[in-house]
């Protein structure tokens, strides 16, 4: 059933991007036997490795890479691929992708190596084994994930999982024993190298939280998470929680102060502009009624000095030494001339009757 099942999986996924279903469809019809197979492909995840005594019991006779390529063999080729694939990325799934494509019919196992193993030979990982096989499971190009996979294989696992080729990145892979541990299989004409992607890894994923920790320290503190789940303390929980506030107000206030700025802005334009116009016809008021006394013609120009912008009284000069020497000068306002003015009609001996009872 299981290379039953890759065949299927094969001719769901191992098309051309662009390719529609209809096209597929066109090139393809499926037994009931085969529809149900698909059904399994396409919305359930990929089968974990079970100890088969009736396949243990079939001899396996490993395929060629030209049998493999012409597709003349009565099987899918059986290629695997391993590694830790923590942090499952894009990277991660081209590297499977470019397995599954190797050959027109493939059945890809992938392995993963437990915690265990992979702490001890490689360092710590982030996801948990059992993430870790889930994640494969999900991926569209797998038909069979194989848990607690070794580090390095030998001729016993390649014959228990009756693999015909190993894929994986033709980089030297060191281990303790050994400088390639691909060596063998690279000699025995059974290695396929596929293409790491450039600018993702699960180092580089790394790298970056840890570049920058403290921004991911708040944003997961403002989400609820709590000082014992990020493995701080309670102080620098508090600090990080009091900058977060401060950082929200701060947010709130430049927001309110730009709209306020530009609300007080067009007020202060506003008044600006009513002060100028009050000016202008308070100005034109004073004329008019100045203009309309015919007798005091002859006063009109000090009247209208008097008013005038940028006008300054002028100061009066003592006549003598003997003045007072309380009283002190200061300009003379408008309203000063004015009264000034007037009292000099009552002076004047060419006023009449008429003058006085205009006044």
């Amino acid at each position: 059933m299981s290379s039953s099942s890759g065949m299927v999986r094969k001719r769901l996924h191992d098309q051309d991007d662009s390719a529609t279903d209809s096209q597929m469809n066109d090139k393809t019809e499926y037994s009931p036997k085969m529809r149900k197979l698909s059904e399994m492909a396409l919305y359930s995840p990929a089968q974990f490795w079970t100890a088969d005594e009736s396949k243990s019991k079939k001899t396996f006779l490993r395929m060629s890479k030209q049998e493999a390529r012409t597709g003349t063999a009565d099987r899918p080729a059986r290629v695997y691929a391993d590694g830790i694939y923590d942090m499952f990325h894009s990277g991660h799934a081209r590297a499977l992708m470019q397995a599954k494509k190797l050959f027109p019919n493939t059945y890809l196992i992938v392995g993963v190596c437990n915690d265990q193993l992979t702490h001890r030979l490689k360092g710590r990982t982030v996801m948990q084994e059992h993430e870790r096989y889930e994640a494969l499971r999900h991926c569209r190009y797998v038909d069979e994930v194989v848990r607690d996979a070794p580090w390095t294989l030998d001729d016993e696992f390649l014959d228990k999982h009756q693999i015909d080729f190993v894929a994986h990145d033709d980089l030297p892979y060191a281990s303790t024993s050994s400088a390639d541990v691909y060596k063998h299989i690279k000699e025995k004409g059974m290695f396929c190298a596929t293409q790491r992607t450039e600018g993702i890894s699960t180092s580089d994923v790394i790298t970056r939280i840890v570049k920058d920790y403290d921004v991911y320290v708040r944003r997961n503190l403002s989400r609820g998470y709590s000082a014992k789940d990020l493995n701080i303390s309670f102080i620098r929980e508090k600090r990080i929680s009091v900058l977060n506030t401060v950082d929200t107000v701060k947010d709130r206030l430049k927001d309110m102060g730009e709209k306020y700025k530009e609300f007080v802005g067009k007020i202060e334009d506003r008044s600006h502009e009513m002060l100028d116009k009050w000016r202008e016809k308070s100005n034109d008021f004073v004329r008019n009624f100045i203009e309309m006394y015919g007798t005091m013609n002859q006063y009109k120009d000090q009247f209208i000095e008097a008013i005038s912008p940028g006008r300054v009284s002028p100061i009066s000069i003592p006549s003598s030494p003997t003045d007072n020497d309380d009283e002190y000068d200061s300009p003379r306002s408008p309203s000063f001339l004015v009264k000034e003015t007037a009292n000099a009609l009552y002076e004047n001996e060419d006023y009449d009757d008429d003058d006085e009872k205009d006044l």
